[in-house]
């Protein structure tokens, strides 16, 4: 197959052994090395070699499982660092890579998300984006003075008025408010910065922002959710989104109604980056890359996969059914509604027992898993994206270091023959990567010369 003429868009998912939950337990993994710094700095300046538009830092605020700590002793990695600690400190070792970090609308204020992420984004020089998330586990505002999450609705409602402070913040500074100027003693032009004075539902910010402006305007708005409330939020806010369809035809479907409500919006196209998840196992050939596959499957500890999948599909407990049987009817949750119908409508399709079920989400946690030669996976990314069901992707390989070297020596190459992905970085910032149009610039609410006006 040849290349249409575009550059896919693709991005690597960072963690501590890799997408694979058995990734620690390989005889190639260095004991011990996901939980040091080294770890990361080695992983994204890997995808910055590669050329890759970012790196991304999923989050929670609690450990995974840890209702009861003695069941959830076989899973890896139960604590890790604060994604915008780590990924600041990454930006002072890479030049060109996007650094996408996920805080919570759930527990998190507004005015902190988007003075965290303005200054991310200067200390990098325009490479940061924001991964809005909702939050899905009860044990996660219980760190946070709640007994429990809020309705998945209300999780939502609260994320969009969240995400318009967050942005409207965003646009306190005009690019040229700092004047500088020694002669005058001006520094600022007061007419150029900007009062938010948002008074909603659930918030209430004065502004303006106490960060300036950045060389992308502002950080990338990266959202993930694929319920019908998710994507809502998705088509008018979100600049990239990170989704999970497994098959062409859901995931081209998925595409082509965001794009249509975005339209609704009135936002066009050119304006949001669609990326599907995917776990990426690459080989020298197709039988290469089904022993790496099978040496991580045969590490996987049954009680790991039912617990994972027990969180992942909203804490449904399936202790009480045989392993080995059918998946049973599981009402819904107050957990991620997208990702529960995803596995559900999977295991219905391929009649799959809740062992099979487990193993699926200790693999790649329901996305799509890719396993071939570099043609195989060249083939299958190409397809998706011509085809309209994908702009890119966001890659987890199933073992870190390992799994992403494949993915630079041996995929890249191929994609790049084809015309498929980049040589060089295009652009110094990650919006300009992505082929994201620059903000507008446009303040939400009156200058600081009118506010003060006003209040005189």
């Amino acid at each position: 197959m040849q290349g249409s003429g575009r550059k896919l868009k693709l991005g690597i998912a960072l963690f501590p052994g890799g997408g694979h939950i058995a990734s620690w337990r390989h005889p190639d993994y260095p004991p011990g090395r996901g939980i040091t710094f080294q770890h990361f700095a080695d992983a994204a300046l890997l995808a910055e070699r590669g050329k890759l538009d970012f790196v991304f830092t999923a989050d929670s605020s609690a450990i995974r499982g840890s209702e009861n700590l003695a069941s959830a002793q076989r899973q890896a990695f139960p604590a890790g660092f604060e994604p915008l600690t780590l990924l600041s400190a990454l930006a002072s070792l890479t030049r060109h890579i996007g650094l996408v970090a996920t805080a919570s609308t759930s527990f998190y204020q507004p005015y902190t998300v988007a003075r965290q992420f303005a200054s991310l984004d200067l200390v990098s020089g325009g490479r940061a984006g924001w991964n809005l998330v909702t939050s899905a586990q009860d044990v996660e505002a219980q760190n946070h003075g709640a007994d429990k999450l809020p309705p998945h609705d209300e999780r939502y409602a609260q994320a969009n008025e969240f995400a318009d402070v967050v942005l409207g913040l965003w646009e306190s500074w005009d690019a040229d408010a700092i004047v500088a100027d020694p002669d005058t003693g001006i520094y600022f032009d007061p007419q150029k910065v900007h009062f938010l004075n948002h008074k909603g539902r659930y918030y209430a910010v004065r502004g303006p922002l106490n960060v300036i402006r950045s060389p992308q305007g502002h950080p990338v708005l990266v959202q993930a959710g694929s319920s019908g409330a998710g994507r809502e939020l998705a088509a008018r806010t979100a600049e990239v989104v990170f989704t999970a369809q497994r098959d062409l035809e859901s995931a081209r479907q998925f595409r082509s109604t965001l794009l249509t409500l975005a339209a609704s919006f009135g936002r066009g196209p050119e304006e949001i980056v669609v990326l599907p998840g995917v776990s990426v196992v690459v080989g020298e050939t197709a039988r290469d890359a089904t022993r790496k596959q099978q040496d991580l499957a045969a590490l996987v500890h049954p009680e790991v996969a039912l617990s994972l999948l027990r969180s992942v599909i909203g804490g449904f407990d399936f202790s009480k059914f045989p392993i080995d049987g059918p998946v049973p009817e599981i009402p819904e949750t107050n957990g991620p509604l997208s990702r529960q119908q995803l596995l559900l409508d999977l295991a219905r399709r391929d009649k799959l027992t809740i062992r099979q079920l487990g193993a699926v989400v200790a693999e790649s946690q329901g996305h799509r898993v890719l396993v071939g030669s570099p043609q195989q996976i060249a083939d299958d990314f190409e397809e998706w994206q011509t085809s309209g069901a994908a702009d890119g992707f966001i890659m987890t390989p199933p073992l870190l270091p390992g799994g992403l070297e494949d993915v630079v020596t041996l995929l890249l190459p191929e994609l790049q023959r084809r015309g498929l992905f980049r040589t060089e970085y295009e652009h110094g910032t990650l919006r300009g990567n992505l082929g994201l149009p620059q903000p507008s610039g446009q303040p939400r609410q009156a200058p600081v010369a009118e506010e003060a006006a006003a209040a005189s």
